[in-house]
């Protein structure tokens, strides 16, 4: 079936199932690598996306689910205000180790500053849940958005 999606702000036509997950077409049919493939079952975060704004794994979501919904992946998210903060501060404290699941940690990251310019650390625990990170970069996770939030 063929689709036209808007990713990153272009339309981009796909000629896949419905059922196909989003990340999947991202992936190998678009051929956009950043978002990235950790459980499938939207357990680890590695997948996030924003449809809309909205933090969303891309393992379940399916692509006649996005509609006419504005997909935005971690190709962008720097052309934002928002996750332009969020990377800046990342590399401020030195986030990363692996990287792996750095795509899904900045995209939950830069939704969670988009809607709440000022959060507490309650709002950064529940905005974070879900990403698993191997490495054990929590804490530096957690001062990264505290440091984007401070940004002016």
């Amino acid at each position: 079936m063929a689709f036209t999606v808007s990713i990153n702000g272009s339309p981009r036509s796909v000629d896949v199932d419905g059922d196909t997950p989003l990340l999947w077409v991202l992936r190998d049919v678009l051929g956009m690598t950043g978002t990235k493939f950790g459980c499938g079952m939207a357990l680890c975060g590695a997948c996030t996306v924003h449809i809309d704004g909205n933090a969303t794994r891309s393992c379940i979501t399916t692509i006649d689910n996005v509609g006419d919904s504005k997909v935005t992946t971690i190709e962008a998210i720097g052309t934002t205000p928002a996750g332009a903060k969020i990377q800046k501060a990342w590399l401020d404290r030195e986030v990363p180790q692996c990287g792996y699941c750095q795509s899904g940690q900045i995209m939950s990251a830069s939704a969670l500053l988009a809607s709440n310019a000022h959060p507490s650390d309650s709002d950064i625990d529940d905005a974070m849940s879900g990403n698993i990170c191997r490495c054990g970069t929590y804490g530096r996770i957690r001062e990264a958005i505290k440091l984007a939030a401070q940004t002016k």
